[in-house]
């Protein structure tokens, strides 16, 4: 068979036609709304969609310190960090990190669900978390989901 009926066509980074999505988080489940995002950062939901290139769009998130979890996941569920001393482990709980920065929470679960290297990283740089309803990009006209 010489000639093929259909291509694997793979997407250069500067082909990519980037668009803007606005979510709003209240009252929206932090994992659900996280693989949404996650999802349109890698550029999964485009036909054009290429592993190894960034091709995902912009995603502006407000009123982050609405979002809830469900079950005693506030009180209970832990974020782990360690600092890398000995003795270093820090322990986190979702309702702590909610009252010191609400934007924490939903940007630490996105970053978990991206890949582990520079084109995840790039993909991260695409997220803007407010926890109000205020945005300043108003002018890049972002559709709502």
């Amino acid at each position: 068979m010489d000639a093929l009926s259909y291509k694997t066509k793979s997407v250069a980074a500067h082909e990519v036609n980037r668009e803007w999505y606005i979510f709003d988080a209240e009252n929206a489940t932090l994992g659900r709304l996280a693989t949404k995002i996650a999802s349109i950062l890698r550029g999964k939901h485009k036909p054009t969609f290429t592993p190894n290139a960034d091709c995902g769009d912009y995603v502006v998130v407000v009123n982050s310190g609405k979002v809830r979890l469900t079950g005693n996941k506030m009180n209970t569920k832990d974020r782990v960090h360690y600092t890398g001393f000995p003795g270093g482990q820090r322990h986190r709980a979702p309702k702590d990190i909610l009252a010191k920065n609400p934007n924490e929470l939903i940007e630490l679960a996105v970053k978990g669900m991206l890949p582990k290297n520079s084109l995840g990283r790039q993909m991260y740089k695409k997220l803007f978390v407010y926890a109000e309803a205020e945005h300043p990009h108003a002018a890049q006209k972002p559709k709502a989901i």
